[in-house]
């Protein structure tokens, strides 16, 4: 399906129509085109009249994405001639979010930094999100239910929900931070392999009734909630690593 047809439905009912949807939209686009090659360093982009017909939106949209590319280094604008895509490689954010699972410091780390995002993620969620968006929280939790029932790993299942979570606030920034990390994100994947999840399911057990409690927040529009929820829920889980760490 061409691009075209996409920002119209974000234009329709079954999308928020607001600007800001749509700066995020077009910029993500052509940061995609940028990151896949499609648009190679050096390369003029469209003008601003044929970004404004390709999406469909107006020339104040287009001027902030392209702000917004710029601000990430992706793109430079020369005065009276155009934007390019910078020869300037981006800042690796890949490697920013590396973890190095062989140090519990790093998974550590990386828990201090998911506390700071995902606890505001929480709050902003419970505000915006959609009712689809609260269904597919709940659904996400429900699928961690089914993996403890079947005996099964719960890592994947737990990135979804924290997914779910992030696409709810309506700010594509908070899934593209947690997209960076990936399943590693789930300190557990890196550090416990099936049995030791299977031999750890009071712990699980506690940490799903964390998630039900963030679920239940966002579901009921309790930002404040949902943030101590969240806050309480990823401070645990450092409170465990840094145990491991000390060999309590």
């Amino acid at each position: 399906m061409r691009r075209e047809g996409m920002i119209a439905r974000k234009e329709g009912d079954a999308q928020p129509p607001g600007k800001r949807n749509l700066v995020d939209y077009v910029a993500q686009q052509l940061r995609q085109d940028i990151l896949d090659g499609a648009s190679p360093a050096g390369k003029r982009l469209p003008s601003e009249g044929g970004l404004t017909e390709r999406y469909k939106v107006s020339r104040t949209v287009i001027r902030e994405a392209i702000a917004s590319l710029r601000a990430d280094g992706l793109v430079e604008v020369r005065h009276g001639v155009g934007v390019f895509v910078s020869a300037v490689q981006p800042f690796p954010l890949a490697e920013l979010m590396a973890t190095d699972p062989a140090r519990i410091s790093s998974i550590i780390e990386m828990l201090e930094l998911r506390t700071a995002v995902e606890t505001e993620a929480a709050g902003i969620a419970a505000i915006r999100r959609s009712p689809a968006q609260e269904e597919a929280i709940l659904e996400r939790c429900k699928d961690i239910d089914r993996a403890l029932r079947a005996g099964a790993a719960t890592s994947d299942a737990d990135f979804a929900f924290h997914m779910a979570i992030a696409d709810a606030t309506n700010n594509p920034r908070f899934k593209e931070f947690l997209e960076l990390s990936g399943r590693k994100m789930i300190p557990r994947s890196l550090l416990l392999d099936h049995r030791d999840e299977d031999a750890d399911a009071d712990y699980i057990m506690q940490i799903q009734v964390e998630h039900r409690q963030i679920a239940e927040a966002i579901s009921d529009r309790d930002e404040d909630v949902a943030r101590a929820a969240m806050r309480r829920h990823l401070m645990g889980s450092q409170q465990r690593y840094r145990s491991l760490v000390r060999g309590t």
